[in-house]
């Protein structure tokens, strides 16, 4: 049967496409999901795979052609000399299934995840797993590190890495096979060192619960995680566990180091070159953008937390006693967020090419520090959360944002974003705009100072306010409103309950 092999559908964003590779060549017989040609758009490349087992009858567009969307490349027939293949090759091939299925298993490709539209490609981070190293399902084989997420890719099923096709630091593609695998193949099981096997297993379980900056800081420093004592969620070792680790060397690890590294002459000046990862270079792009494509002004104003606080201390027991979690402060500056964005679309709103696209929802991003650089998970639906439901929903982004757990859908989308620099001490900062948002609120350290009230001087808990915002889409009235309707909210929260 004739098959009409077609360009993929492009996104709307790519006009066409060139034929940049054929792998195959007319009249050559191919298998199922063979790679046929390698098609590359101004974003990525494209592969097209053979439908089905077939020959390749005849390419209608040679490489270097300028191609579009679904457009008609080459022809295929199904099956055609497929039968007389495999009656030469069927004594080879019944040895060779006989010889897997007693050494090896069925052979599975290890292939990366899809990745979304909005990501072009990935890296090959971390092999938690060497050639012939046998593996159970579900056990963690390697981590890819995107633009936004970590992604973990498992075993299907118990049995052995064959072959590693893609070495760490390489850019690879969604759904490009990077590594074989044979299940149901146990070797390490039947053979004497059984010990040792477990360890590794154990090794590589306990390398597993790690994220991938830990791994990285542990390898480039020589260091067993079994030696330091994690102070993380189920006594998980954490970046700051091994800094501190560093910071205070064990008796243990100074002969280890004394025998791979010579110690170094007194006043001797030393530096080290780093590759930035993907996060860190994809923030330093995005936060450039921001710069150069938007007329950011930051606009500042002051409030009083002292009513929050005494609001939090009186009500702080019960209220974890009802919802099994704390009232922090995070909860009192989203919902100030969200009734001000309400009365202030255009600070909900985001530019589009010549338009402005005005949201009628109220998702928001929280910028969380994580050990791979800032990421901005978002919280949706924030106009539908109580005070429980955004703390709740606050720290499930946070512990994924530590685990390095955070999905595509938890990053994508948010109309305005709040980051809180106090937590490390700030007391002022001028945030930069998370594109393609609008604007977005810098919180910063509570410190008491003396304020001058009714005409006399009080020591109170106060905390800097800082707005940046796109001017091409808010204008200096607007942006000011919207801060001092936080501020009110914020220095009197019956303000909150009463929408007043």
């Amino acid at each position: 049967m004739s098959i009409d092999i077609k360009v993929p559908v492009l996104p709307e964003s790519v006009a066409d496409a060139s034929i940049a590779t054929w792998h195959v060549k007319v009249g050559e017989q191919v298998t199922r999901d063979q790679n046929l040609v390698d098609i590359e758009t101004d974003k990525v490349v494209l592969e097209v795979v053979a439908p089905a087992d077939g020959v390749l009858s005849d390419i209608l567009d040679e490489e270097g052609a300028t191609v579009l969307g679904e457009q008609v490349i080459a022809k295929f027939e199904e099956g055609a000399g497929a039968a007389q293949a495999k009656e030469q090759s069927a004594p080879a091939t019944e040895n060779k299934s006989s010889n897997k299925s007693s050494n090896k298993g069925e052979s599975v490709e290890i292939k990366v995840p899809v990745l979304p539209e909005s990501v072009a490609d990935a890296t090959i981070a971390t092999w938690h797993v060497q050639p012939g190293e046998a593996v159970s399902r579900d056990q963690n084989l390697v981590d890819i590190e995107t633009d936004k997420v970590v992604l973990e890719v498992v075993a299907p099923a118990d049995g052995t890495l064959s072959e590693i096709l893609a070495q760490e630091g390489e850019t690879v593609m969604g759904e490009q096979v990077i590594a074989s695998f044979a299940s149901g193949a146990a070797p390490a099981k039947a053979d004497a060192p059984a010990a040792s096997s477990d360890n590794d297993k154990a090794s590589g379980a306990e390398n597993d619960a790690l994220s991938p900056s830990v791994r990285r800081l542990l390898s480039e420093k020589g260091i067993d995680a079994a030696s330091i004592k994690g102070t993380g969620k189920g006594g998980r070792v954490t970046k700051e566990d091994v800094e501190k680790s560093l910071s205070a060397p064990s008796k243990a690890a100074a002969p280890a180091k004394a025998t791979t590294e010579a110690p170094a002459p007194a006043g001797e000046r030393t530096e080290k070159r780093v590759p930035m990862t993907r996060l860190r270079k994809t923030i330093a792009t995005r936060l450039l953008e921001a710069k150069n494509s938007t007329a950011m002004l930051t606009t500042f104003n002051e409030v009083n937390m002292k009513p929050i606080m005494d609001l939090r201390k009186q009500y702080q027991e019960s209220f974890e006693k009802r919802h099994g979690i704390r009232l922090g402060f995070m909860s009192f500056y989203v919902k100030a967020v969200t009734e001000a964005l309400k009365r202030f679309p255009e600070v909900n709103a985001s530019l589009d090419g010549d338009d402005i696209c005005y949201h009628n929802y109220f998702d928001i991003s929280i910028a969380v520090s994580t050990p791979r650089g800032l990421v901005t998970p978002v919280l949706r639906d924030c106009d539908n959360l109580g005070m429980a439901g955004i703390e709740g929903g606050i720290k499930a982004l946070a512990l994924k944002g530590r685990d390095g757990k955070l999905s595509m859908a938890d990053m994508q989308g948010g109309n305005f974003t709040i980051t809180n620099g106090g937590v490390f001490g700030s007391l002022l900062s001028t945030p930069i705009i998370n594109l393609p948002q609008s604007a977005i609120l810098g919180m910063h350290k509570i410190q008491d100072r003396p304020m001058a009230v009714n005409g006399k001087v009080e020591i109170l808990p106060m905390m800097y306010l800082a707005l940046s915002y796109d001017h091409r889409i808010i204008d200096g009235r607007e942006s000011v409103s919207f801060l001092v309707t936080i501020k009110e909210m914020l220095e009197d929260p019956t303000r909150l309950l009463l929408d007043v």
